[in-house]
């Protein structure tokens, strides 16, 4: 079979037909080709007045396979290596834990279970379906479940969200994490789509048929329950602590997004390496979806082939640091994603057919360890809190807004055509009370920046909401080539929370490494 690359189509192509393009391009008689599929697709919008696609396709043929190959450099030989789940030789006595169902724990458990080792899963949330209803009353009231809210339950903090699944990593379980969410009830297109995504309302589904998978495989999912203790003897695991009981445990996998600061609390406690690492705080701007579609798509903007576009830009500023836009939601809302009281943490989410009137996304900038007051390992966690009590301290327990208008401009604040879609009520506030002045000055002059390169992103219309403080773990749990915790045998920090991930695709393929650690581990012993 032969991948032919760089295919340039044109926005009304018929892609159940491509014989004929095919042919075409190759030189070769229509008959000649036995099928043609679509590998790969994205969006060319580098050129306002020529928008198409750019596709990867793959071609079976009847003969004639080497000469196209010499005589075509888009060529080549389409030869995908296909990940197997491993199989384990060995029942281990103690049943392997996994700490937290998002998409770490979740690929984890899934893996392990394929395996035959049978895990158990404590998730501190609730189930997806009582977690959505504690969400909508967060939403509706501001009456927050400390265990049940956008960062904690089922699925983790990226069930609240756009769904994304492009990661910059190169692996072979990518192809694989995207093939087990199609299989699960993903729309087939994220197999093909250069930008894959879900949405929020689809994942709910897919995080409960990867539950009930996990447990017709012999594996158990507890929730609400949280891991509280660790019990370590000369260097091993041999048990832990949650909800108050003990049990024996020699293979634990910690899981647990980044926002479990009581849990890193506890695990730098009882010895494990950590350091602190570089993230990033900010803000979410909301324009509308038409003004975004315009400045990316110009002409072809209201084209029926075309999604809700979207935008990742960065830039580096003279004062050395960096602002870049983040987890861009098209068509979707800003949401309130806190999860600890007196305090507010915003992130962005979006559905499936991303049709909502807003787009939305975070403008972040990098922070550093040396920002943070003190030594403490857990300092960035303490960065982050402070913001996030500033914000509900000054916007008297509601969500800060403002205009780009009146941060950037220092013009009146007020709601022009934006409008915007945060609950359960926001309010205007100075910014400047709630970030450090550096997170400021940063953001002022990245979003005049961003203006230069999307027409429009500094309109003074565009809402601003903070603060979003989550974008990644403030630590890393230092890990050995075995994948477990330096020095201590039997504890396998994995994912977004240990510091090895940054969204939904990496976090679950670092999930799956972490159970072939752990299965290989167990055949050795």
């Amino acid at each position: 079979m032969i991948q032919l690359n760089n295919v340039r189509l044109s926005l009304d192509t018929d892609f159940k037909n491509l014989k004929p393009t095919v042919a075409k391009l190759l030189k070769t008689n229509e008959n000649n080709i036995i099928s043609v599929s679509l590998y790969r697709k994205s969006v060319d919008a580098r050129h306002k007045s020529d928008v198409h696609f750019c596709c990867s396709l793959l071609i079976s043929l009847k003969k004639e396979e080497q000469r196209i190959l010499n005589n075509n450099k888009n060529t080549i030989v389409f030869n995908e290596k296909k990940y197997n789940w491993l199989k384990s030789t060995v029942k281990p006595k103690l049943k392997p834990v996994v700490i937290g169902f998002g998409p770490a724990g979740m690929f984890c458990a899934l893996t392990l279970a394929r395996a035959g080792l049978e895990p158990i899963v404590y998730e501190r949330g609730c189930d997806v379906d009582t977690r959505t209803k504690d969400v909508k009353k967060f939403f509706d009231t501001g009456k927050l479940n400390l265990n049940s809210n956008v960062q904690f339950g089922e699925g983790g903090a990226g069930t609240f969200s756009d769904g994304k699944l492009n990661t910059g990593i190169k692996d072979i379980r990518c192809r694989e994490v995207l093939e087990t969410f199609a299989f699960f009830g993903a729309d087939k297109r994220i197999l093909t789509d250069a930008k894959p995504h879900i949405g929020t309302d689809v994942l709910k589904k897919i995080v409960k048929n990867i539950r009930n998978e996990i447990i017709s495989l012999g594996g158990e999912i507890n929730f609400c329950s949280t891991l509280q203790d660790i019990c370590i003897e000369n260097g091993n695991l041999k048990s832990i602590t949650v909800n108050g009981k003990q049990k024996k445990c020699n293979s634990l996998v910690i899981a647990i997004g980044h926002s479990a600061r009581d849990t890193y609390k506890m695990l730098r406690d009882n010895g494990l390496e950590m350091i602190r690492k570089p993230f990033a705080v900010g803000v979410r701007a909301e324009h509308l979806q038409r003004d975004i579609n315009k400045a990316l798509y110009g002409d072809f903007s209201d084209h029926p082939s075309l999604k809700a576009a979207d935008y990742k830009m960065n830039v580096h500023l003279k004062s050395g640091r960096g602002v870049y836009t983040f987890c861009m939601c098209p068509g979707g809302e800003v949401i309130n994603a806190s999860s600890e009281e007196n305090g507010v943490a915003v992130n962005g989410m979006s559905n499936s057919k991303r049709d909502g009137i807003n787009s939305n996304s975070a403008i972040l900038v990098g922070v550093e360890p040396d920002d943070f007051e003190g030594t403490d390992v857990l300092a960035g966690c303490e960065f982050q809190r402070k913001i996030e009590r500033k914000a509900y301290e000054i916007s008297c327990g509601n969500v800060p807004i403002t205009t780009v208008g009146k941060f950037v401009y220092g013009k009146d604040a007020n709601i022009g055509k934006v409008k915007p879609t945060v609950k359960p009520k926001a309010v205007f506030c100075d910014f400047d009370e709630i970030f450090p002045r550096f997170v400021c000055d940063s953001l002022r002059e990245g979003i005049k920046e961003f203006d230069k390169k999307i027409a429009g992103f500094a309109d003074v219309d565009t809402i601003l909401t903070a603060p979003e403080t989550r974008s990644s773990s403030p630590v890393r749990i230092i890990r050995d080539e075995l994948s477990q915790a330096v020095g201590i045998k039997g504890i396998y920090p994995s994912g977004e929370g240990a510091g090895y991930a940054g969204g939904i695709m990496s976090a679950a393929v670092d999930g799956i490494k972490v159970a072939e650690s752990i299965i290989k581990n167990v055949c050795k012993a």
